[in-house]
């Protein structure tokens, strides 16, 4: 890869970041805080939040298997894709790729950034190779997203082929791993000590079930952590996140049950969607949902919302064509929706 100086743009690379209250004293003890205008009353609200996140980041540290000041937390992952546009990216000159489909918000970043957003449209079995990735990019490509499992397609890229594009390509690869604890393939993070050129995205919001948190985590080197920590806003993750998540890493145990159950249910609902007349094709997923092509997905969709039942109409984007993306929920959930489309006139 290009060197770290030569990939980030230069006014990030020179970027003196803010220096909040709390991070001038880290290191020492203290007992009066009269540093940072907050007001004494109504503990433990009244004073600004860990800024690096120190105690969350020890924990996940042992959940994750990565050194914990090669991760980065965000506001969601929304944040940790939206900070390598504007780390790397050079607005109106710079250009990323992706495949497609994938997740929406890597090309909603792009536009906002003004950063030119390259799609390379996967295969029929959902695939792509490194050399239709590295094709699509030029000398002002600086990022390229991979999404594995792939969000609608719920399937995982080619592990070989991923492998190839972190080894050849010069700029960043990200790899969002979103729903990876839903799926069998050993993790991307396990790569990032060998890979400076290596972002992996996670989020709490899926087999963690904190949605409503806004979690999400990026692992990479320190040298990349350090810059994402020097452009974030200096209290990104707000107190009540950060309890509610290491409340919920003291307990990964319960996390797996859930992963079991929903596995075994998403086998179940899969297979009935497969004997469903209205139904034409269950695509592989890797993921806590998958992809159904339906006969008529916008009337089966309108039918369903009829039912007060919600699933995803992904029929607008390219290879989805009259497709529904369904999530896996309880099995009460499952058995009303199975039970709804059975009686479907």
């Amino acid at each position: 890869m290009r060197s770290l100086e030569e990939l980030v743009r230069p006014n990030i690379w020179s970027l003196a970041p803010y220096s909040s209250a709390r991070n001038e004293y880290a290191g020492r003890e203290a007992h009066v805080f009269l540093d940072a205008n907050e007001n004494p009353y109504n503990q433990p609200y009244n004073r600004y939040p860990d800024p690096l996140q120190l105690e969350l980041k020890a924990l996940l540290a042992k959940v994750k298997g990565v050194p914990a000041d090669c991760i980065f937390l965000g506001n969601g992952s929304d944040e940790a894709i939206d900070l390598p546009y504007r780390i790397f990216c050079e607005p109106g000159r710079d250009n990323v790729v992706a495949i497609e489909p994938t997740y929406g918000m890597y090309k909603v970043c792009a536009d906002i950034n003004n950063v030119e957003y390259r799609p390379v449209l996967l295969d029929e079995q959902f695939q792509t190779t490194a050399e239709k990735l590295l094709a699509a990019c030029d000398e002002n490509t600086k990022l390229i997203w991979i999404c594995t499992p792939n969000n609608p397609t719920g399937n995982t890229i080619l592990h070989d082929e991923v492998m190839k594009v972190i080894e050849q390509f010069q700029g960043i690869v990200i790899v969002d791993e979103a729903y990876s604890d839903f799926c069998h393939e050993l993790p991307f993070r396990n790569e990032v000590a060998k890979h400076p050129n290596l972002i992996v995205l996670n989020t709490m919001s899926k087999a963690w079930g904190c949605a409503a948190i806004r979690l999400g985590m990026a692992f990479a080197s320190k040298e990349i952590i350090d810059i994402f920590n020097k452009v974030k806003y200096p209290y990104n993750v707000n107190l009540l996140t950060q309890r509610q998540a290491i409340e919920a890493l003291k307990d990964p145990f319960e996390v797996d049950k859930w992963v079991r159950i929903l596995l075994l249910e998403r086998t179940r609902v899969m297979d009935a969607f497969r004997l469903l007349p209205i139904c034409e094709v269950v695509f592989p997923t890797e993921a806590n949902f998958f992809l159904a092509r339906m006969k008529d997905a916008q009337r089966t969709y309108d039918y369903l919302v009829d039912q007060g039942i919600i699933v995803r109409n992904r029929s607008r984007i390219q290879l989805c064509n009259n497709c529904l993306r369904i999530t896996i929920g309880t099995k009460t959930e499952n058995n009303a929706l199975i039970a709804a489309l059975r009686q479907m006139p």
